[in-house]
């Protein structure tokens, strides 16, 4: 079973930007891939997914401000996020729908 790390998160200013990065114990170039994020007591919403193919899709709530990318060379999954704002404050996860496996996720705050 793949396990994900998740890394890239911190603490950033509104309007500005985090490169979030999701490298797989193996291969995931076949799999389907997505990123998710919690904030406090919320339910832990969905934000965009590339598949096998690499078809994209996105939430609303991150369209035309993230970017979801994969390099299959380095079996890591990034989410490229811009123009942050802090509602985007939260845990961010990725995941693996092959598998069904979760990386521990990175934090991400948006603060002046």
């Amino acid at each position: 079973q793949v396990q994900l790390v998740e890394s890239g998160g911190g603490l950033v200013q509104p309007g500005g930007s985090l490169r979030l990065s999701c490298v797989a114990s193996g291969s995931i170039v076949n799999f389907p891939m997505g990123w998710y994020r919690q904030a406090s007591e919320d339910q832990r919403e969905w934000l965009a997914t590339i598949t096998r193919r690499g078809s994209i899709n996105y939430a609303d709530s991150v369209k035309g401000r993230f970017t979801i990318l994969r390099d299959g060379a380095k079996n890591t999954v990034y989410l490229q996020m811009n123009s942050l704002k802090p509602e985007d404050t939260a845990v961010y996860y990725c995941k693996d729908y092959h598998s069904g496996t979760w990386g521990q996720g990175t934090p991400v705050t948006v603060s002046s």
